[in-house]
């Protein structure tokens, strides 16, 4: 039973609505206020609702605030991403912008509260998008009657694309995961992952050096520059700057063309291995150094702020804290508290198997029968070495032309001829700036004005060479693009039935407060890690390994292709592997 939450004026209203979206009586609702909001939505709760809000990072919060977990929602902000790359049109982007804030826009199904303001009682007598025929019940005189409120209206208007679209089944599950991933997103920020102040201090400290005054830098970098400098013997070096460093490194002998990680380690000389160290300190220092630490670390927990989404393939991102890119070199102050254990499950290649499953491709299915596919291809000749395998499988799935990827791929390309066919159409449609879809839906953007603009300039008669060249360089980009978009994309998709199967397993086993239970703590991708009581280890275990199988024929179907995943229980988050 859909209920939808709305602002109106100065109180919020709770709305029943049909499985079309449609009031069950377009006059009945029930108006509380911002305080009271917990309450009732815990009363209804009991009732095992789905939630229909603008957006759950601004209704989700204040609940779990206050104690209040809800179930489901349906995430209208999120639904209409989906919607408009499916319609080709720009995403809303005002969901939470104060009413006074918002401009009217005719050709819009969206305008959900900029006319409650004035009028709390939601009774319209036009439609809020300026459509003719809403689908508003009429009177007995042939009047229109009362409209439902605006997020009613747009949850049946949404309701309504997805039913009309050729595969409306993936696309509701679609809508119904991202929405589930962004109920998770909140409570995994309202939880935190436990985190030791004190041992991530140590571990600064033990690299580093003592934490450095206010303006300065760590003793060590200063020595490790000093080192450079003298070991070069080309003068002062900049080494923070990548132009000067370049200069300095060719003063000195070394030709290189980038000051990256993978191209200084192919250099010999006495520099390079302070320099490597270098970087790597400073990257900690200000990614993850003692400023990070007092911003966003306190009371024992890093509340990162996920953005579910956040990447056009539907991948997350988030907020600050770069918490989809924690190093390694601070796990280890990611400690369980006392008496608890973190369950760390990763997903075993997860984006070649989704390949897998996509293409069709059988033979790579059997190939990863196994926990481990790229042995699987070693096994069966496919390749001769593991690391072949993943530099193979790494290069058909983002485009890698050049190196041994390249030379690995017309093997794979033998082996598994449907996949390698599936991701070399997806590049074509890219380099003829065409669009590409995930396999529950999500459709990639549009290439830019510009680059339509050079493609056309460039098949023009009289175009130059120099402009031919250009138009083929970046059509190959953008065909690296789509090449990963439907594979990036179609794994994101499986992570977010992975995400919700573990959230509803953990959700059956409890009641009670979130953190006073086993809960989702962290997501990465393809990893997830549960803050369990030790006692409770075992259940976890369970449900991520239930939840991932789950997840695989929720997305495809009846399919050959498994997806196993690792799974660890540790006290320090580095221990997992």
């Amino acid at each position: 039973m859909p209920i939808v939450v709305e602002r109106r004026g100065a109180t919020v209203a709770l709305v029943d609505v049909d499985d079309s979206g449609a009031p069950r009586d377009d006059r009945a609702s029930t108006l509380t206020t911002e305080a009271e909001l917990p309450r009732l939505i815990a009363e209804r709760e009991a009732e095992h609702p789905r939630w229909v809000w603008t957006d759950t990072a601004r209704w989700y919060p204040p609940l779990l605030a206050a104690g209040v977990r809800v179930e489901r929602c349906h995430d209208l902000r999120l639904v209409d991403r989906l919607l408009a790359g499916i319609q080709g049109r720009a995403p809303r982007t005002d969901w939470g912008a104060p009413a006074a804030a918002r401009q009217r826009h005719g050709d819009t199904l969206f305008d959900l509260d900029s006319d409650l303001d004035t009028n709390p009682h939601g009774d319209l007598t036009s439609d809020p998008a300026g459509h003719a025929d809403s689908g508003a019940p009429r009177s007995d005189s042939g009047q229109d009657a009362p409209l439902a409120p605006p997020a009613a209206a747009t949850y049946r208007a949404q309701l309504a694309a997805i039913a009309a679209h050729a595969t409306a089944r993936d696309l509701t599950l679609l809508a119904a995961a991202e929405s589930a991933g962004a109920l998770a997103a909140a409570e995994m920020t309202h939880v935190g992952l436990p985190w030791s102040e004190s041992d991530h201090d140590a571990l600064l400290t033990a690299v580093l050096g003592p934490r450095p005054p206010v303006g300065g830098r760590p003793a060590r970098l200063d020595e490790l520059a000093a080192e450079v400098t003298q070991r070069l013997g080309v003068g002062p070096v900049a080494l923070d700057s990548p132009t000067d460093l370049i200069r300095a490194l060719r003063r000195a002998g070394l030709e290189v063309a980038t000051t990256q990680q993978r191209e200084l380690q192919r250099l010999a000389h006495p520099a390079i291995a302070p320099l490597l160290q270098y970087k790597s300190l400073a990257r900690l220092w200000t990614a993850n150094g003692w400023a990070w630490l007092d911003e966003w670390v306190h009371d024992g927990r890093f509340r990162p702020v996920f953005l579910p989404a956040g990447a056009s393939s539907g991948r997350w991102a988030s907020d600050g804290g770069g918490a989809l890119q924690l190093p390694r070199q601070v796990r280890p102050a990611v400690r369980a508290d006392e008496g608890w254990m973190l369950v760390v499950a990763d997903a075993a290649q997860l984006e070649p198997r989704i390949l897998a499953a996509l293409s069709g491709d059988e033979a790579m299915a059997r190939a990863g029968a196994g926990v481990d596919l790229y042995a699987g291809m070693v096994e069966r000749g496919v390749v001769d070495t593991r690391e072949h395998a993943k530099l193979g499988m790494l290069g058909a799935m983002y485009g890698g032309t050049t190196g041994e990827s390249a030379r690995v791929l017309p093997r794979l390309a033998r082996s598994f001829p449907a996949a390698i066919a599936f991701v070399e159409a997806a590049a074509r449609a890219g380099e003829r700036g065409g669009s590409v879809t995930t396999h529950l839906g999500r459709t990639s953007p549009p290439p830019s004005a510009q680059w339509l603009d050079r493609q056309s300039l460039a098949a023009a008669e009289g175009a130059s060479e120099g402009m031919r060249r250009a138009a083929r360089t970046d059509a190959r980009s953008w065909g690296r693009f789509t090449r990963n978009f439907v594979v990036q994309g179609t794994a994101a998709e499986w992570a977010l039935a992975w995400l919700a199967g573990v959230r509803r397993r953990l959700w059956a086993a409890e009641d009670g407060l979130l953190e006073r239970q086993a809960h989702l703590a962290f997501f990465l991708h393809d990893e997830l890690v549960v803050h369990a009581p030790a006692d409770r280890v075992a259940d976890v275990e369970s449900a991520l390994r239930e939840a991932a199988a789950e997840a695989g024929r929720i997305v495809f179907g009846a399919t050959p292709v498994t997806f196993p995943v690792t799974v660890a229980a540790v006290q320090r988050y580095s221990d997992a592997k």
